[in-house]
């Protein structure tokens, strides 16, 4: 599989399918117009291992929801991903069996020596 979940509004993200070369051979989901699934979330997270891991603190509406002060479980993350798109750490790229979650450095060198290996 090659799949990329990511928003169009973020510069960052089309930075990194610039920076991958992705092209038409990979699936394009833009979250926002196109809604995660549940067999697309349980699927991410068979792969990464944890709802947790895919879900970003960073957007607005954790602050908003006061969700910084609760405490939350893994089908809290899996339902507020499935609610609202800006909760999915972006870019999700699967690449074959592998997952690589979020625009850090790190994880795109990861993703990027995966897909040209």
């Amino acid at each position: 599989m090659k799949k990329i979940y990511f928003l169009d509004s973020c510069s960052s993200c089309a930075r990194i399918i610039k920076e991958l070369g992705m092209d038409d051979s990979w699936e394009q989901q833009n979250i926002k117009t196109e809604k995660i699934t549940v067999p697309q979330i349980e699927e991410m997270y068979r792969l990464a291992g944890s709802y947790d891991s895919l879900f970003s603190r960073r957007a607005m509406k954790y602050k908003s929801m006061g969700l910084k002060e609760s405490r939350l479980s893994e089908s809290d993350y899996k339902a507020l991903i499935l609610e609202e798109y800006t909760f999915l750490k972006r870019p999700v790229i699967i690449f074959d069996d592998k997952i690589f979650v979020g625009n850090s450095k790190k994880v795109v060198a990861s993703a990027k020596e995966n897909i040209n290996a």
